[in-house]
């Protein structure tokens, strides 16, 4: 595990409210931290799906998608 030291200027009354519910010992930011990844992450396939439905493409047959996954399972030479 690695240590990041940091400051972090928030108004009183919030750093006030933050500490008094636990939210500002390591434990609680990392769980927030995780949190804030997880949401960017679910946010960004979204987008994608937004973009490709957006895309003008018929849908692949039920053949396609089985030559996709055939070729995705292929061993890669290494």
């Amino acid at each position: 595990m690695a240590t990041v030291n940091f400051n972090l200027s928030l108004p009183e009354k919030l750093r006030q409210e933050a500490e008094k519910a636990g939210l500002l010992t390591p434990k609680a930011l990392e769980r927030l931290l995780r949190e804030e990844i997880r949401r960017r992450r679910v946010d960004g396939l979204f987008a994608a799906a937004d973009k490709l439905t957006g895309l003008d493409m018929p849908p692949l047959t039920d053949a396609e998608i089985e030559a996709e996954i055939k070729q995705a399972r292929k061993p890669t030479a290494a």
